[in-house]
């Protein structure tokens, strides 16, 4: 399948905050709406996912990783790509390249940090700082609870900058039977934001 079958492209960060399920659901998703996956996963995400999930990851290099999750998930080919934290050759380290989405989900307190202060010390970083600088859609998913000072004020300050702050804070009115009605209240709403149809979860009124 070439890249132009595919419906569009997203990036997508996973970070090593609590919360994997987020992130692996959220990928399962976009996959399934025939969209290209540029994703980025941190080393604490890697072990965040083994604590959390059933999903063993493998111990190799990025390229077995990608290999595992295309199975795993059944991507068709070239749909999903995996890129490591240093490859700066990557599309998605330069405004010529990047999608026009990317999301960080989860979005640990540190992430936040180092994109509010523009650090790009890894391409998580470097992604998110050319998502801003090129006024393109940048939304994290913060899971933590409660909140410091510090956490409030990083993410007012990415407000001010043009990203959005999706907490992974699922409702209830739809009456959750399980924790993965939970998880896919939040991941509804990420593909809303994205502009990409679900089913996942009824609009109000519906």
């Amino acid at each position: 399948m070439g890249q132009s079958a595919f419906s569009k492209t997203v990036t997508l960060a996973i970070t090593g905050a609590s919360g994997a399920q987020y992130g692996l659901r959220l990928l399962q998703c976009l996959l399934a709406a025939d969209v290209r996956v540029w994703l980025l996963m941190s080393d604490a995400a890697r072990v965040v996912i083994d604590t959390e999930t059933d999903c063993r990851l493998p111990e190799g290099d990025h390229r077995e990783l990608q290999a595992f999750l295309v199975d795993h998930f059944g991507a068709a080919e070239g749909q999903l790509q995996l890129f490591s934290k240093t490859d700066w050759f990557s599309p998605v380290a330069s405004g010529t390249g990047a999608p026009a989405s990317m999301v960080i989900c989860p979005a640990s307190g540190g992430t936040l940090s180092a994109i509010a202060c523009g650090a790009s010390n890894n391409l998580i970083e470097r992604a998110a700082d050319v998502a801003l600088k090129e006024r393109r859609q940048l939304i994290l998913v913060p899971r933590e609870a409660p909140y410091s000072e510090i956490h409030l004020e990083n993410m007012l300050k990415l407000t001010r900058m043009g990203a959005m702050i999706l907490p992974a804070s699922p409702g209830f009115y739809q009456k959750p039977q399980t924790v993965e009605d939970l998880v896919d209240f939040v991941v509804a709403r990420l593909l809303d934001q994205l502009g990409i149809e679900q089913k996942l979860l009824p609009r109000w009124g519906d």
